[in-house]
């Protein structure tokens, strides 16, 4: 079988793993709350967008789900926020990070900036020049953002949650979808409910996170060469086991030799095709904390919060212990 029947088999099968586990979920969720008449329903949603490069994007602006795991999650608050009765909240976050957490772009990044600094070789990534937009938040934050909305829905209600933060989640996804998946909103029908994005007050790019990681692990942050940048634009699958080659088997080196080993941590320095592509991430927070009154209590993503980050990931036992590099 070529390659690109392969691919279209495997596009269809995701779709129809996002629209049961992500947007059936979501539904069931979203139904059975309005029917208990929970005081607050807060709806995580992840930065599964393209956002443009420039400036900050506030929760009006119409930004596209990234692909079709940002198209089913987009729908799902469409969805939700169709549900009579639903005291709904999404808080939308930017790319997170922080102990405990086994998922996303930035943590794996972490990994990986750790083995360039246990080799003591230039940590290279993709993207060059690096100046695009990859905000953050730490989890703790993201944990206190939702209390807060969950707080705030709970004194006001739907209504006037709507009066005071609704937006309009607009459609998009495929028109013909509607009558193939049960519970999907259709197009024409306006969905509204209170929207916050939460980010830290770094206004990282994707240099200054490299910077700050190689820079704590003692080595630096670079970029692979116009070739491999060239490669990964038009075939990025194809470079995948490249740009893995030369840390992965580090990685499981350090965890071998830790100190005691963590041959079963979460964590992994491989880098798949969703870690490795361009993600412009930049969402404007002013809302929640200006309607909200929330406070962020990790504003700042800088060798203080990763140093924190991996003590306790340390004492946790899921990140290499090592005392001495090779």
């Amino acid at each position: 079988m070529s390659g690109k029947p392969s691919a279209i088999i495997f596009g269809a099968y995701f779709h129809l793993v996002q629209v049961e586990k992500t947007f059936n979920i979501a539904r069931l969720l979203g139904v059975e709350a309005a029917k208990r008449k929970v005081k607050a329903y807060v709806r995580l949603q992840h930065p599964f967008y393209e956002c443009k490069e420039k400036g900050t994007h506030d929760e009006k602006e119409d930004v596209k789900p990234d692909d079709v795991l940002g198209t089913w999650w987009h729908e799902s608050l469409r969805m939700l926020a169709a549900i009579d009765d639903l005291n709904l909240v999404i808080l939308r976050t930017a790319m997170v990070y922080g102990p405990y957490v086994h998922y996303g772009v930035v943590m794996g990044f972490l990994a990986v900036a750790a083995v360039y600094g246990y080799i003591k070789q230039p940590m290279k990534a993709l993207w060059s020049p690096g100046k695009h937009p990859t905000h953050t938040v730490h989890v703790e934050d993201v944990a206190g953002g939702l209390w807060a909305c969950a707080e705030w829905m709970a004194k006001i209600g739907r209504t006037e949650g709507n009066a005071i933060a609704g937006e309009e989640i607009l459609f998009k996804n495929e028109k013909s979808k509607v009558k193939q998946v049960e519970g999907m909103i259709p197009a024409d029908h306006k969905c509204i409910a209170p929207l916050f994005n939460i980010e830290d007050d770094s206004q990282v790019t994707m240099a200054d996170v490299g910077n700050i990681f190689t820079s704590y692990f003692g080595t630096t942050f670079e970029f692979h060469n116009l070739v491999v940048n060239t490669m990964a634009k038009f075939k990025l699958d194809d470079t995948v086991e490249e740009i893995n080659e030369s840390h992965v088997g580090y990685w499981t080196e350090m965890i071998t030799k830790s100190n005691p080993p963590v041959p079963n941590t979460p964590y992994t320095a491989y880098m798949d095709i969703y870690h490795l592509k361009k993600h412009v991430v930049s969402f404007n927070a002013q809302k929640l904390k200006e309607i909200v009154d929330y406070k962020l209590r990790r504003p700042k993503l800088d060798h203080e919060t990763v140093k924190e980050v991996i003590d306790k990931l340390k004492a946790e036992g899921s990140w290499p212990n090592l005392e001495q590099t090779p």
